[in-house]
Protein backbone atom coordinates (compact mmCIF):
# COMPACT_ATOMS: atom_id res chain seq x y z
CA UNK A 1 0.00 0.00 0.00
CA UNK A 2 3.08 2.33 0.60
CA UNK A 3 4.74 2.10 -2.59
CA UNK A 4 1.06 2.11 -4.70
CA UNK A 5 0.70 5.42 -2.48
CA UNK A 6 3.97 6.93 -3.36
CA UNK A 7 3.75 6.13 -6.92
CA UNK A 8 0.88 7.50 -7.40
CA UNK A 9 1.92 10.80 -5.66
CA UNK A 10 4.93 10.50 -7.97
CA UNK A 11 2.84 10.21 -11.29
CA UNK A 12 0.12 13.03 -10.24
CA UNK A 13 2.95 15.37 -9.37
CA UNK A 14 4.97 14.60 -12.57
CA UNK A 15 1.31 15.36 -14.36
CA UNK A 16 1.34 18.28 -12.58
CA UNK A 17 4.64 19.78 -14.05
CA UNK A 18 4.34 18.43 -17.60
CA UNK A 19 0.52 19.27 -18.03
CA UNK A 20 -0.04 22.30 -16.12
CA UNK A 21 3.19 23.98 -16.02
CA UNK A 22 3.31 26.68 -13.47
CA UNK A 23 3.69 30.36 -13.82
CA UNK A 24 7.16 32.12 -13.33
CA UNK A 25 7.64 34.59 -11.06
CA UNK A 26 9.90 36.94 -12.65
CA UNK A 27 9.24 37.82 -17.01
CA UNK A 28 11.64 36.57 -18.93
CA UNK A 29 14.38 38.06 -20.88
CA UNK A 30 14.02 38.95 -24.48
CA UNK A 31 14.86 36.14 -26.84
CA UNK A 32 14.85 33.79 -23.18
CA UNK A 33 13.99 29.34 -24.27
CA UNK A 34 13.63 30.60 -27.77
CA UNK A 35 13.79 27.76 -29.87
CA UNK A 36 15.31 29.01 -33.29
CA UNK A 37 14.24 26.87 -36.28
CA UNK A 38 17.36 25.12 -37.57
CA UNK A 39 16.56 25.73 -41.62
CA UNK A 40 15.74 29.51 -41.43
CA UNK A 41 17.47 31.92 -43.65
CA UNK A 42 19.40 34.76 -41.64
CA UNK A 43 18.68 38.28 -43.35
CA UNK A 44 22.93 39.60 -43.91
CA UNK A 45 22.83 42.54 -41.78
CA UNK A 46 23.51 45.77 -43.05
CA UNK A 47 27.30 47.28 -43.04
CA UNK A 48 28.14 49.19 -40.14
CA UNK A 49 28.58 52.56 -40.31
CA UNK A 50 31.91 52.93 -40.28
CA UNK A 51 32.69 50.08 -43.37
CA UNK A 52 29.86 52.48 -45.17
CA UNK A 53 31.82 55.47 -44.58
CA UNK A 54 35.57 53.84 -45.57
CA UNK A 55 33.44 52.71 -48.58
CA UNK A 56 32.40 56.10 -49.61
CA UNK A 57 35.71 57.41 -48.64
CA UNK A 58 37.40 55.23 -50.88
CA UNK A 59 35.07 56.19 -53.90
CA UNK A 60 35.33 59.70 -53.17
CA UNK A 61 39.22 59.71 -53.59
CA UNK A 62 39.06 58.64 -56.74
CA UNK A 63 36.22 61.25 -58.17
CA UNK A 64 37.87 64.06 -57.67
CA UNK A 65 40.39 63.28 -60.66
CA UNK A 66 38.80 63.70 -63.58
CA UNK A 67 39.58 64.07 -67.71
CA UNK A 68 38.39 66.45 -69.89
CA UNK A 69 36.90 65.54 -73.27
CA UNK A 70 35.82 67.15 -76.19
CA UNK A 71 32.72 69.24 -76.14
CA UNK A 72 33.65 69.79 -72.34
CA UNK A 73 32.88 66.61 -71.38
CA UNK A 74 34.23 65.07 -68.18
CA UNK A 75 35.32 61.67 -67.57
CA UNK A 76 36.52 59.17 -64.45
CA UNK A 77 40.04 58.26 -64.49
CA UNK A 78 40.32 54.22 -63.61
CA UNK A 79 43.30 53.40 -62.40
CA UNK A 80 45.03 53.05 -65.82
CA UNK A 81 44.65 55.00 -69.38
CA UNK A 82 45.97 54.37 -72.39
CA UNK A 83 46.44 56.99 -74.93
CA UNK A 84 48.33 57.31 -78.03
CA UNK A 85 51.82 59.45 -78.26
CA UNK A 86 51.35 62.99 -79.27
CA UNK A 87 48.13 63.43 -77.92
CA UNK A 88 47.14 66.21 -75.25
CA UNK A 89 45.46 65.87 -72.34
CA UNK A 90 43.66 67.75 -69.59
CA UNK A 91 42.93 66.91 -65.97
CA UNK A 92 40.83 68.76 -63.84
CA UNK A 93 41.12 68.31 -60.00
CA UNK A 94 38.72 69.46 -57.42
CA UNK A 95 39.49 71.57 -54.66
CA UNK A 96 40.58 75.36 -53.88
CA UNK A 97 43.74 73.80 -52.86
CA UNK A 98 45.50 70.90 -55.12
CA UNK A 99 48.83 69.66 -55.11
CA UNK A 100 49.80 67.65 -58.48
CA UNK A 101 52.06 64.52 -58.95
CA UNK A 102 53.76 63.62 -62.07
CA UNK A 103 56.81 62.02 -63.78
CA UNK A 104 59.59 63.91 -62.52
CA UNK A 105 61.82 64.47 -65.57
CA UNK A 106 59.24 66.95 -66.21
CA UNK A 107 60.45 68.81 -63.43
CA UNK A 108 64.10 68.05 -64.07
CA UNK A 109 63.74 69.68 -67.94
CA UNK A 110 61.26 72.50 -66.89
CA UNK A 111 59.06 70.96 -69.81
CA UNK A 112 56.97 74.04 -71.43
CA UNK A 113 54.57 71.37 -72.53
CA UNK A 114 53.26 71.14 -68.78
CA UNK A 115 51.00 73.47 -67.63
CA UNK A 116 49.35 73.92 -63.99
CA UNK A 117 47.23 76.45 -62.30
CA UNK A 118 44.95 76.50 -58.95
CA UNK A 119 41.27 78.22 -60.40
CA UNK A 120 38.85 78.75 -57.96
CA UNK A 121 37.39 75.42 -57.52
CA UNK A 122 39.68 73.06 -59.31
CA UNK A 123 43.54 72.41 -60.11
CA UNK A 124 44.25 71.91 -63.69
CA UNK A 125 46.98 70.14 -64.99
CA UNK A 126 47.58 70.08 -69.27
CA UNK A 127 50.10 68.24 -70.95
CA UNK A 128 50.59 69.05 -74.56
CA UNK A 129 52.28 66.72 -77.61
CA UNK A 130 52.50 64.09 -75.20
CA UNK A 131 55.51 61.64 -75.92
CA UNK A 132 56.71 57.63 -74.68
CA UNK A 133 58.55 59.36 -71.78
CA UNK A 134 55.55 60.88 -70.36
CA UNK A 135 54.41 57.51 -69.40
CA UNK A 136 54.06 57.25 -65.27
CA UNK A 137 51.80 57.96 -62.45
CA UNK A 138 49.51 60.93 -62.46
CA UNK A 139 47.73 62.29 -59.06
CA UNK A 140 46.44 65.29 -57.48
CA UNK A 141 45.43 65.62 -53.65
CA UNK A 142 43.82 68.34 -51.72
CA UNK A 143 45.84 70.62 -48.80
CA UNK A 144 44.77 71.00 -45.29
CA UNK A 145 46.63 73.91 -44.20
CA UNK A 146 46.77 75.52 -40.64
CA UNK A 147 48.77 78.46 -40.65
CA UNK A 148 51.86 77.76 -42.52
CA UNK A 149 51.83 74.04 -41.47
CA UNK A 150 49.70 71.98 -44.33
CA UNK A 151 48.97 68.41 -44.53
CA UNK A 152 47.86 65.78 -47.45
CA UNK A 153 44.23 65.16 -47.16
CA UNK A 154 43.70 60.94 -47.61
CA UNK A 155 40.12 61.10 -48.15
CA UNK A 156 40.58 63.45 -50.84
CA UNK A 157 43.32 61.96 -53.44
CA UNK A 158 43.42 60.95 -57.66
CA UNK A 159 45.56 59.29 -59.38
CA UNK A 160 45.82 57.01 -62.40
CA UNK A 161 48.62 55.44 -64.27
CA UNK A 162 48.66 57.08 -68.14
CA UNK A 163 50.66 54.67 -70.98
CA UNK A 164 51.33 57.30 -74.17
CA UNK A 165 52.32 54.38 -76.36
CA UNK A 166 54.47 54.60 -79.42
CA UNK A 167 55.51 51.74 -81.48
CA UNK A 168 58.58 52.89 -81.87
CA UNK A 169 59.49 53.41 -78.12
CA UNK A 170 58.22 50.09 -76.32
CA UNK A 171 60.16 51.16 -73.20
CA UNK A 172 59.93 54.25 -71.15
CA UNK A 173 62.67 56.01 -72.59
CA UNK A 174 65.50 57.29 -69.80
CA UNK A 175 68.13 59.52 -69.94
CA UNK A 176 71.06 57.66 -69.73
CA UNK A 177 72.03 54.48 -71.84
CA UNK A 178 73.41 52.55 -68.46
CA UNK A 179 72.11 52.60 -65.50
CA UNK A 180 73.04 51.12 -61.71
CA UNK A 181 70.69 48.88 -59.35
CA UNK A 182 71.74 48.32 -55.89
CA UNK A 183 70.70 44.88 -54.44
CA UNK A 184 70.19 45.40 -50.81
CA UNK A 185 69.23 41.80 -48.64
CA UNK A 186 66.88 43.86 -46.39
CA UNK A 187 64.58 44.94 -49.51
CA UNK A 188 62.89 44.49 -52.61
CA UNK A 189 65.04 45.73 -56.04
CA UNK A 190 63.48 47.11 -58.77
CA UNK A 191 65.11 47.01 -62.63
CA UNK A 192 62.39 49.99 -63.96
CA UNK A 193 62.34 48.67 -67.92
CA UNK A 194 58.54 50.40 -67.88
CA UNK A 195 56.80 50.18 -71.15
CA UNK A 196 54.36 52.73 -72.89
CA UNK A 197 52.16 49.87 -74.58
CA UNK A 198 50.39 47.47 -71.65
CA UNK A 199 49.73 44.57 -73.48
CA UNK A 200 53.87 43.65 -74.34
CA UNK A 201 55.37 40.70 -73.75
CA UNK A 202 58.53 41.57 -71.57
CA UNK A 203 61.12 39.37 -70.41
CA UNK A 204 64.59 39.74 -68.57
CA UNK A 205 67.79 38.87 -69.50
CA UNK A 206 71.41 38.31 -68.48
CA UNK A 207 74.39 39.90 -70.99
CA UNK A 208 76.96 36.96 -69.66
CA UNK A 209 76.59 34.11 -69.36
CA UNK A 210 73.47 35.19 -72.09
CA UNK A 211 70.11 33.66 -70.75
CA UNK A 212 67.03 34.61 -70.29
CA UNK A 213 66.46 34.66 -66.61
CA UNK A 214 62.84 33.28 -65.15
CA UNK A 215 60.12 35.11 -64.14
CA UNK A 216 58.48 33.00 -61.06
CA UNK A 217 56.06 35.46 -59.93
CA UNK A 218 57.67 35.05 -56.51
CA UNK A 219 60.92 35.68 -55.96
CA UNK A 220 60.82 37.59 -59.83
CA UNK A 221 58.16 39.52 -60.55
CA UNK A 222 56.97 42.12 -63.24
CA UNK A 223 54.80 45.08 -62.95
CA UNK A 224 53.92 47.08 -65.83
CA UNK A 225 54.39 49.88 -63.26
CA UNK A 226 57.55 49.74 -62.01
CA UNK A 227 59.86 46.74 -63.98
CA UNK A 228 61.60 43.86 -62.76
CA UNK A 229 61.27 43.26 -58.73
CA UNK A 230 63.54 41.25 -57.12
CA UNK A 231 61.65 40.50 -54.06
CA UNK A 232 64.61 39.00 -52.05
CA UNK A 233 68.01 40.51 -53.76
CA UNK A 234 70.52 38.08 -53.29
CA UNK A 235 74.92 37.99 -54.32
CA UNK A 236 73.69 35.59 -57.24
CA UNK A 237 71.64 38.17 -58.80
CA UNK A 238 74.39 40.36 -59.80
CA UNK A 239 75.95 41.47 -63.25
CA UNK A 240 74.58 43.23 -66.00
CA UNK A 241 70.96 42.61 -67.57
CA UNK A 242 68.94 44.13 -70.01
CA UNK A 243 64.72 43.85 -71.13
CA UNK A 244 63.31 42.47 -74.06
CA UNK A 245 59.93 43.69 -74.93
CA UNK A 246 57.25 42.87 -78.37
CA UNK A 247 54.10 43.89 -79.53
CA UNK A 248 53.43 43.10 -82.78
CA UNK A 249 56.70 44.10 -84.66
CA UNK A 250 60.17 43.19 -84.36
CA UNK A 251 61.02 42.99 -80.37
CA UNK A 252 62.75 45.92 -78.75
CA UNK A 253 65.94 46.32 -75.97
CA UNK A 254 66.33 48.61 -73.27
CA UNK A 255 69.18 50.18 -71.39
CA UNK A 256 71.26 48.19 -69.85
CA UNK A 257 71.34 47.42 -65.95
CA UNK A 258 74.02 46.67 -64.03
CA UNK A 259 72.95 45.20 -60.32
CA UNK A 260 75.52 45.26 -57.64
CA UNK A 261 75.10 43.50 -54.22
CA UNK A 262 75.95 45.44 -50.98
CA UNK A 263 75.25 44.91 -47.48
CA UNK A 264 75.31 47.83 -45.28
CA UNK A 265 75.44 47.41 -41.63
CA UNK A 266 72.13 48.80 -40.10
CA UNK A 267 72.08 52.19 -38.28
CA UNK A 268 72.04 55.57 -38.73
CA UNK A 269 74.57 57.01 -41.29
CA UNK A 270 78.12 58.06 -40.10
CA UNK A 271 79.64 61.20 -40.65
CA UNK A 272 82.74 63.29 -40.53
CA UNK A 273 83.51 67.04 -41.11
CA UNK A 274 86.85 68.28 -41.83
CA UNK A 275 87.99 72.04 -42.47
CA UNK A 276 90.62 73.44 -44.67
CA UNK A 277 92.27 75.35 -41.58
CA UNK A 278 91.89 75.44 -38.15
CA UNK A 279 93.05 79.13 -38.11
CA UNK A 280 92.29 82.26 -40.43
CA UNK A 281 92.95 85.72 -40.93
CA UNK A 282 90.19 88.18 -41.01
CA UNK A 283 89.05 88.23 -44.77
CA UNK A 284 90.15 84.57 -45.30
CA UNK A 285 88.30 81.43 -46.76
CA UNK A 286 87.45 78.38 -45.16
CA UNK A 287 86.21 75.21 -46.43
CA UNK A 288 84.53 73.29 -44.19
CA UNK A 289 84.05 69.92 -45.53
CA UNK A 290 80.56 67.52 -44.29
CA UNK A 291 80.87 63.73 -45.38
CA UNK A 292 78.32 61.13 -44.80
CA UNK A 293 78.67 57.23 -45.05
CA UNK A 294 75.80 54.96 -45.48
CA UNK A 295 73.29 53.34 -47.52
CA UNK A 296 73.42 53.85 -51.41
CA UNK A 297 70.35 55.61 -53.33
CA UNK A 298 68.92 57.27 -49.50
CA UNK A 299 68.50 60.80 -49.44
CA UNK A 300 70.67 62.64 -46.99
CA UNK A 301 69.77 66.71 -45.87
CA UNK A 302 72.58 68.79 -44.49
CA UNK A 303 71.72 71.43 -41.77
CA UNK A 304 74.59 73.51 -40.58
CA UNK A 305 74.90 75.03 -37.53
CA UNK A 306 77.93 78.05 -36.94
CA UNK A 307 79.00 80.91 -35.00
CA UNK A 308 76.69 84.41 -35.97
CA UNK A 309 74.24 82.23 -37.69
CA UNK A 310 70.92 84.01 -37.63
CA UNK A 311 68.13 82.45 -35.89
Amino acid sequence: YNLFLISNIAFFHFFLVIGQPAKSKRPKEPGENKIKPINKKVKPKPPKMRERESADSSLKSQSILTQVMDKGHFQKLAATLSLSAGQSIELRCKGSNVTWNYPSYLDTFKDSRLSIKQLDRYGQLILANSTAADTGEYSCWLQLCNGNKCRKDETKTGSTYIFFTDKEELFVPTPSYFEIVYLNPDKPAVIPCRVTTPSAKVTLHREFPAEEIETDGTDIIYDVKKGFVYQHPTSDHKGIVYCKAESQGAPQISIKYHLLYVEVPKGPPSTTIAASSNRAEVSDSVHVICTVLGEPDVDVNFRWQYPGQEV
